[in-house]
């Protein structure tokens, strides 16, 4: 059993140094042959390095025993159970309990406080966006319950943000998009999903494959809905400050990052990893114990599951405080301040794809499609034109704020097209497609994204933080749905000419 357990930590391990790779070379790449500079932290970033791919590995392993077993579990339970009044309570609270205490939506919501000179509340932000996604949650839950097409909830929810844009602030806009990027965090995304897939599973006439997916997708739409409508109330009650806190403030530089982070911290970061996750684990156990009134299968092996991805998590996050945050950080400064627009886009790009490639979220949803497909999704090439995805849209962002052009004719574009390929796009596809958006942006992207937007706005002339420096990561989730879309249209493509050429040779 320690054998085997054993060889399969080894092969999650040598997986996750692979997916690291590109990170390595891209920032080796630029920090070598473009800026000439060697990091005075060369040890450091290479520990940090090693413990971001054993927190990796560990984080995967515990979700196989832990977070995917618990998540089907509740949603069979549920199904069983014909409460759907409960089962909506669940969604919600499991939803809002989640967001309230994602790390990536605190900091976000920090920096839009600080930029907006307090105008913006970071408390009720982040109030608001963990009540969308608890909503957002519970109307994924009566989609898959009443059968519908997930495709005509996200085109009316695409509609209504486009509407909602042309009545709020402009400086309102690009947080509000930012916000559908951030509520999807490294622990929520695989219980989340494997809510749906599992509530899919235990519903006749339901397909896991269509149905299960979708959620994600509902959580990182409804909080742009709804951030906006804030925005309108708090720019129409409240006075707009007449000095902003410059952006240099408001983000955490490398340098300090370097100089915050301690060995003797971890024991305390650990248990401040453990608050992060402990609302999660708080609703789950309740509703298993006092409203499902049934004990935890393999509880011992549920435990060992969960305890591997609160440790996994924390090594990622301290191998990334190590190694990648201070010096891609440093990266994306230097590069903003060599005044080279070529470079900056093709850093945008480049560590668009390298970060995505080693997001855990992606990664969860990655080996859950292949699975409910029956490996006709495999989860390297999803996660490459996820990852592909990315790039183009952070290539583009990154345009978008040198040109200084509005970010809602980007948006309002990208969604047109969504549509269109919706409507192209084969039925089984639309629903990864869609969630695909919400994977992307967590605990790897966003922080290099946001010093990466924010640090552009803040050294370009005639930009505004707040308006132009956010926006990045609402790029990073519109595009993939494109390219996972254009992958599913083209492998249908590719399978209807090869069906036409075996029936050709066949009457020959």
């Amino acid at each position: 059993m320690l054998k085997e357990s054993l060889k399969l930590f080894a092969g999650d391990l040598k997986n996750a140094f692979m997916d690291l790779l590109p990170i390595v070379v891209v920032v080796a790449l630029f920090q070598g042959a473009i800026i000439r500079t060697v990091s005075d932290n060369l040890l450091s970033i290479v520990t940090g390095l090693v413990i971001v791919a054993v927190g990796l590995a560990l984080f995967i392993r515990g979700l196989e025993l832990g977070i995917f077993p618990i998540g089907e579990g509740l949603a069979v339970d549920f199904a069983r159970k014909g409460s759907v009044f409960w089962l909506l309570v669940f969604a919600f609270t499991l939803g809002f309990s989640t967001t309230v205490a994602e790390p990536a939506l605190i900091a976000i919501a920090q920096k839009a406080a600080s930029i907006s000179n307090g105008l913006i509340d970071a408390f009720w932000l982040r109030m608001t966006v963990a009540f969308s996604v608890g909503f957002a949650i519970a109307l994924g839950v009566v989609r898959i319950l009443l059968g519908h097409p997930i495709a005509y909830y996200i085109i009316g929810g695409y509609i209504l943000v486009v509407l909602v844009t042309f009545f709020a602030p402009q400086e309102i806009i690009g947080l509000a998009y930012d916000s559908g990027g951030v509520t999807t965090s490294t622990v929520t995304v695989p219980l989340v999903a494997a809510l749906g897939i599992g509530l899919a599973s235990s519903i006749k006439g339901r397909n896991p494959a269509i149905d299960g997916f979708g959620l994600i997708a509902f959580a990182s739409l409804t909080p742009m809905i709804f951030v906006q409508l804030y925005g309108i109330i708090v720019y129409a009650v409240g006075e707009p400050g007449s000095a902003q806190v410059p952006t240099a403030e408001a983000i955490v530089t490398a340098e300090e990052i370097v100089k915050q982070f301690a060995w003797q911290d971890i024991f305390w970061d650990l248990l401040a990893t453990v608050r992060d996750v402990a609302p999660i684990l708080a609703v789950i156990f309740f509703f298993q114990y006092v409203i499902i009134k049934k004990p935890v299968a393999h509880l011992q092996r549920i435990i060992i599951g969960i305890s591997m991805v609160i440790v996994g998590l924390y090594a990622f996050i301290v191998g990334l405080e190590m190694g990648l945050f201070p010096i891609g950080e440093t990266i994306a400064f230097d590069l903003t301040a060599m005044k080279n627009n070529l470079l900056i886009y093709l850093f945008a790009f480049l560590i668009g794809f390298s970060t995505t490639m080693a997001e855990p979220s992606l990664l969860a949803i990655a080996i859950k499609a292949e699975e409910i497909s029956e490996g006709n999704i495999k989860q390297n090439i999803l996660r490459m034109v996820v990852a592909l995805g990315v790039a183009i849209g952070i290539g583009l962002g990154a345009y978008r704020i040198v040109a200084g052009d509005p970010i809602h004719y980007y948006i309002i574009a990208g969604y047109i097209l969504v549509i269109i390929f919706t409507y192209f796009a084969p039925d089984y596809i639309i629903p990864i497609a869609y969630d695909s958006g919400g994977v992307t942006t967590s605990t790897v992207t966003v922080p290099l994204v946001a010093a990466l937007g924010l640090g552009l706005a803040e050294n370009i002339e005639g930009r505004n933080p707040l308006i132009d420096g956010f926006g990045l990561i609402a790029f990073a989730s519109l595009f993939p749905m494109l390219t996972v879309m254009g992958y599913g249209i083209h492998a249908e493509y590719y399978k209807k000419q090869k069906l036409k050429q075996e029936h050709k040779e066949g009457l020959l």
